[in-house]
């Protein structure tokens, strides 16, 4: 009579944790659906893919964005798809204002811009857009930090705010873990 006691208790014991078992990898499945259904409709995780926002965004910097606010401001930093490529790109310029490019440097609505994070001298590229250049309505001018090696809306022309991928709203350091 014991040892029916014993092997029954035994058997508990291997449905408990076969049932234990069983829900530990059900909520594994719910929380990795719930990530994966957070992270493809509200925020984007993208690695930026070179220095064209060097020094404040560098190479294999893990850039997570914010998909649904797409009202964006003046240096507020974005992430562009231009040619099935994420780029990270600041605004500059917002729906209305006027672009120009001159040999004193970035000029927004006549206004010529004092960048003091940015370290060059922002030139026109010899191909691409021809400036003054008003951005239109649902559309953005974007700009790399690094003016000489990024490519941008000098090279592509403005953004429309419906093909950019968010908002950014951090950047995760890479290098030197």
């Amino acid at each position: 009579m014991r040892e029916r006691e014993e092997d029954s208790a035994r058997r508990g014991k291997k449905d408990d944790l076969g049932t234990q078992l069983l829900l530990l990898v059900l909520k594994i499945v719910l929380l990795a659906g719930f990530l994966f259904i957070l992270f493809q409709f509200l925020f984007s995780v993208t690695l930026a893919g070179d220095d064209s926002m060097k020094p404040s965004i560098r190479e294999g910097d893990i850039v997570i964005s914010y998909r649904l606010k797409k009202d964006y401001v003046k240096d507020q930093v974005i992430l562009v798809n231009y040619e099935g490529v994420r780029q990270v790109r600041r605004v500059l310029a917002v729906e209305g204002d006027t672009v120009d490019i001159t040999a004193e440097g970035l000029l927004i609505n006549g206004s010529l811009q004092v960048e003091p994070d940015i370290y060059t001298q922002t030139l026109p590229f010899t191909e691409g857009v021809t400036f003054p250049l008003t951005v239109g309505e649902g559309q953005v001018f974007v700009l790399g930090d690094n003016r000489p090696y990024a490519q941008d809306s000098r090279i592509y022309g403005t953004v429309d705010k419906k093909a950019t991928l968010g908002a950014v709203f951090t950047v995760i350091r890479r290098r030197g873990f």
